[in-house]
This record gives C-alpha cells, structure tokens and sequence, in this order.
C-alpha cells in the first residue's frame, strides 16, 4: 500500500533537495569558449567567504541527531562529546563528507551550522560542498566533485536519530557512493513553483525522468560558455546556481541575495585543479600530447601554451553514451524554468542537439570515475572499452592507497553477481556500482579503442600532465 505523503512531508523533502545544491537544468550555442577574463580579486574573495562561511537554509537535523547517528553503525564511533574531532572523521567516513578545507565549526565538509525555523534550536543542514567539496589523496579540494558520498544511508540514519521517519522522495537519490540526482531535484523544486515564483500546493507536470549522475569539477567552469552535461544553459548565468534554495525563498530573498552569488560565480571561476601529485614520464607524455592533438583535442579542446575549448555537442550517435540524461528532460520543465526569474537573462536553450557536451580536462586525473554517470573507474577503462567492469566497488576512502597512478582513477574489484541479488545493508550495497542500472550504462566514448597499447599508454601519461 502506497503511503500517502503529507503537507510536513513534503516540506522536509524540498527542504533536503533544495539543500543538495547544483541543478542540471539544461544558454547561447556552445561555440569556441572565450579567454576567461580576468577574476575580481575583491569578488573572488567575497565568493569564497559567502561559500565557505555562510549557510543559506534552515537546520534541517539537530546536533543530537548527528552526535546520535553513530548507533546505527555498524563499527564503534568516537565519543561525540570527549572526541569530537575523531568523531567527525569517523562521520566523514561513514557517510562519505570529508574534512573541510576551512572553518566549519567542527563539522565535515557538507554540513553547516544553521538554525530552524523557530530562529533558535540549533541544528544542521547539508549545503553545496557535499556534492562539491571532493578529497583526494587525503586532501579535501572545494570544487573537486565528492565520489564518496552516500546519501541514502546518511538521510536515513539521521532522521532516525532525531526520531523521524524519513520522507518520501519520489525519485532515487543514489544508488552507489558519489552519485546524485540533482537533475530531479531540481524539477521537484521549480515544479512546486509558479512562474512568478509564488508558492504552489500541487506541483506542475514536469514530465522528466533523469538519471543519478557524478557531479563535474567546478574549475572546468571558466572554459565554458554552456554549462552543465547537454551544454544548453549559459555558464553566466549566477541565477542557475541558486535554485537550490527553492525550498525556502521568496523572489524578493532570490532578487536580494544575487549580487552574492554573482560573487560566488566569481568564486567558482577562480577555481583552479591539484597538480598531479605523481611522477610524469616527459618523453612518454610528449607523445601523448601528440596522440591527444589528433584524436581528441577536436572535441576536448587544447591545452599548454594555446589553450581552447570548443564547448562541442557531440551527438548521442556519435558518442554512444548512455542517454537518458538527455532523454529525461521534458520539454515542459525547461518551458517552466524559462517562464520564471531564473531564466530571466540566461535562458536555456529550447532548440536541443542530442548529445552531450564533450568536458575540458583540467585536472581530468583528480575527477575520477569517468563518464557523466561515473560508470568508469578509470582512464585506461575509458579508453579500453574491452576493460570496463560491469559491477565494481568504489573505493572505501580517497587515500591514495585506493588510487591507480598507472590506469589513472580509482582501483576496484568487480562484483560478479548483480548487487540485488545477495542482501547487504545500504551502507554496503552503496559501495557497488552497477551499470545495469538505470542511466548508469557505462558503453560508449569508444574511440580509444583504435589505439594501440602504447599510444593509449602515451595519452593517458598526457593526460596527467592537464
């Protein structure tokens, strides 16, 4: 028997989808990128602080519910109280947040202090970083996409512990650590507004159906014109980035925060990749670039002392990857979004090519698992379509204990039996990813296969070098 989902329900749902921040809302065609101009040194700080220090919603949890959350473990946890950084780490752990790179009050990367709504219980609430703020080697990067988190689990366990049930929400968030829907969650939110943004009871027929998917880098931001996996909505738009706050504001608090987010804007296109940490074969690499100039830089761009990036579409023919990214966005819900403020001045484009947006590559080594769904560990799998696995585990932390310095992404072990078939509690069967799934298919972006054993081997040492 379907469960009926309440008004208080429904507000704790687009309350949590609200907070999980980037859209996938499909702006001018995607032609050459031009020369990022040179960063507000003033705003690009201003942006930093507003990320970083500020939150933008209510506490969503108490503290109670996240010094709690460990008893549904299924490991001993640090004492909250005498421990609170070990207890942290081990949250961190646990659910897939990493260590923040700045002051956050003790919490991991994610999550932000906040108040509720009575304007004086403390709590908590996820924010931006925990799609975006990534680790690697250990290291936590602001912008480097979270391959770790685990939402469904880290939702349950934390309702639980402030002694609620879960929400209903009408769509899979994830299925495997790193994953999100941010796609759906932004048509769950725009649907329960109107074209003036005022407050609806019943949500608008959206039509969509996306996919979970990998979250992109952020520092690829600046090359591009068109953002987002279809390239249809322009990348300075800074309206696009505060979708995320549907669940709460008003179009007066929309129209009075955007000067801050146009510095956030400002923020994320000062973002620049980690270098690889590793050894480079310069001789091996100086062929790569070679192998790279003939076969890839055509849709990818270039890089070194000429730097462009063609900001191409390939077409769902041509790049064979799975398409139901494309394929899931309704007509209607991109006609809703260009009816509202948001679309105000950077409306998303309505006359779609099929296909995705070929991503530059900066730091294509730190952003490991590949593809737009993240249905590939690693770069020699990417260009070594006989290599692929069909169900594979995701690493159990991002110490480069778990990383492949020769392939170029994540070590795994693959899972012969499909992940329903033997029970495992959702902490465990998140670790297993499996391309079986829907919008998780990991064919297509064949084109390495025609290399020879040595030239992909010379690619992938270029590739370390972006």
């Amino acid at each position: 028997m379907r469960r009926r989902i309440d008004r208080q329900s429904f507000r704790v749902v687009l309350a949590l989808l609200g907070a999980l921040g980037w859209t996938a809302f499909p702006s001018a065609s995607a032609g050459e990128a031009p020369t990022p101009p040179k960063p507000d040194r003033e705003a690009v700080e201003r942006g930093r602080k507003a990320l970083t220090e500020r939150g933008y919603l209510y506490a969503e949890w108490s503290d109670a519910a996240y010094r709690g959350a460990s008893k549904y473990w299924d490991e001993p946890a640090p004492d909250p109280e005498k421990d609170p950084e070990g207890y942290a780490r081990a949250f961190g752990r646990h659910y897939g947040f990493h260590p923040a790179p700045y002051p956050n009050d003790g919490l991991p990367m994610g999550l932000k202090r906040s108040v509720k709504r009575d304007g004086v219980t403390k709590g908590m609430q996820v924010d931006c970083m925990v799609c975006h703020g990534g680790s690697i080697g250990g290291k936590s990067y602001v912008g480097l996409p979270n391959t770790q988190i685990d939402y469904e689990t880290f939702f349950l366990d934390l309702f639980r512990a402030d002694g609620r049930r879960m929400p209903i929400i009408p769509f899979i968030l994830g299925t495997a650590r790193g994953t999100t829907n941010a796609g759906m969650m932004s048509v769950v939110l725009l649907s329960f507004r109107n074209s003036d943004l005022s407050r609806r009871t019943f949500p608008v027929p959206m039509g969509s159906n996306l996919p979970e998917l990998d979250a992109p880098p952020w520092w690829v931001l600046k090359r591009k014109t068109m953002m987002y996996y279809d390239g249809r909505t322009p990348a300075a738009s800074a309206r696009a980035n505060m979708q995320f706050l549907l669940a709460e504001k008003s179009l007066a608090e929309f129209q009075e925060l955007e000067p801050t987010f146009r510095d956030i804007q400002a923020y994320l296109m000062s973002i620049e990749p980690p270098k690889y940490p590793f050894p480079i074969d310069a001789p091996r690499a100086d062929r790569g670039r070679l192998v790279f100039e003939k076969s890839c830089a055509r849709c990818h761009g270039t890089y070194g002392e000429t730097v462009s990036y063609p900001g191409k579409i390939v077409p769902l023919d041509v790049v064979g990857t799975d398409p139901e990214r494309i394929r899931g966005m309704a007509d209607r819900a991109v006609a809703h979004y260009n009816s509202t403020w948001f679309a105000e001045k950077h409306p998303v484009q309505t006359d779609e090519e099929d296909g995705y947006q070929a991503p530059p590559l900066d730091g294509i080594w730190a952003s490991a698992p590949y593809l737009h769904n993240g249905s590939i560990p690693t770069l020699n799998a990417l260009l070594d379509s006989s290599t692929r696995p069909k169900r594979f585990t995701r690493p159990p932390s991002t110490d480069f204990e778990h990383y492949d310095s020769q392939r170029v992404g994540w070590k795994f072990e693959e899972v012969a039996e499909p992940a329903t078939t033997k029970k495992r509690n959702s902490h465990e069967a998140h670790f297993i990813y499996d391309t079986s799934r829907y919008g998780l298919n990991n064919g297509g972006h064949t084109f390495g296969d025609k290399l020879s054993k040595d030239d992909r081997a010379d690619l992938i040492e270029y590739l370390k070098t972006l």
